[in-house]
């Protein structure tokens, strides 16, 4: 009898990030937490980058990280393992702390330029936003991954 080895707990998702030191801060914190993180490719940058390196410094840990080559890639994976993916976008109408995340939640994070196109929210049944005040576009995806996440460890008694 085979055993799987499973990560119990949520995964952070990066569809072509473009932003060297955002990436960084996000695996930073999420060595930190302990969480996953999945990279969708095409990135915007190569890993070899000194901006990028100077905030990773010795958090990355190769371990926690998985790229996959393109979307089509990454929804085969998560449809064949059957994980829900959770989108943050600022186009969702539902908040993220009304939301019930599981313990085994993707939660996927669009380019900073560019969020995800209209494909990737045409493949996701759970689409979450970040509620700002004033009229605010957008925070900076490393702290609002860092929310989410947060939150869905809470949820789930993670931290």
């Amino acid at each position: 009898m085979t055993h799987k080895k499973m990560n119990l707990g949520p995964k952070i998702a990066l569809y072509e990030p473009d932003i060297p030191q955002n990436t960084a801060a996000i695996i930073r914190t999420c060595s930190c937490l302990g969480a996953m993180i999945e990279i969708i490719e095409p990135c915007g940058f190569m890993f070899n980058d000194k901006r990028f390196k100077r905030v990773a410094m010795d958090y990355l840990d190769e371990k926690m990280i998985k790229f996959y080559p393109n979307e089509k890639e990454f929804f085969k994976f998560k449809k064949k393992e059957n994980e829900r993916i959770i989108l943050m976008t600022t186009k969702a109408s539902v908040s993220y702390s009304s939301f019930n995340f599981k313990i085994n939640d993707t939660i996927l994070f669009g380019r900073e330029s560019a969020g995800v196109p209209e494909k990737i929210h045409k493949l996701v049944d759970n689409r979450l936003k970040i509620p700002l005040k004033f009229k605010k576009r957008s925070l900076n995806i490393a702290s609002s991954v860092a929310i989410v996440l947060a939150e869905s460890m809470r949820q789930n008694k993670i931290i």
